[in-house]
């Protein structure tokens, strides 16, 4: 099974940003979007990358962002079912949370959550390659 690493980076938040995909300890996508955006776009397109790369096989995706998480595996599927609307008014980032979540139910990953920052090898790695990405590196 392959196992993943993620993580996005906006700074300022907003400002720059980048993500990248950490895979047996080395990046394995980087990328960023044009423009100011912000980490929770960055950690979404980060696990995009993920599930992108996992092309349907079987796969684990390490992230510190739970809000990510939650998104895909607690609120999508209600938005999904209510014409992709909330209760409490619009769905931001929904251009990526529909993209993200139409992977997910293809991919079904198992996805970790990582607390962030606390030395976690693989997690300070791929927020590393993130700034990186943030600041134009390219594989």
């Amino acid at each position: 099974m392959r196992v993943f690493y993620t993580d996005g980076s906006a700074s300022p938040n907003p400002g720059p940003g980048g993500f990248a995909v950490i895979e047996n300890g080395r990046p394995v996508a980087l990328g960023s979007e044009d423009g100011q955006t912000t980490n929770i776009r960055m950690e979404g397109f980060a696990l995009i990358a993920a599930m992108k790369l996992a092309a349907g096989q079987s796969c684990e995706i390490h992230s510190d962002s739970e809000f990510w998480i939650n998104v895909l595996t607690k609120w999508a599927p209600g938005w999904a079912a209510k014409g992709w609307r909330k209760k409490g008014g619009e769905i931001k980032n929904l251009d990526i949370v529909t993209e993200a979540y139409e992977l997910y139910q293809m991919t079904r990953p198992k996805l970790v959550w990582v607390r962030g920052h606390v030395g976690h090898e693989q997690n300070e790695l791929a927020d590393e390659w993130a700034n990186r990405a943030r600041r134009g590196e390219r594989l």
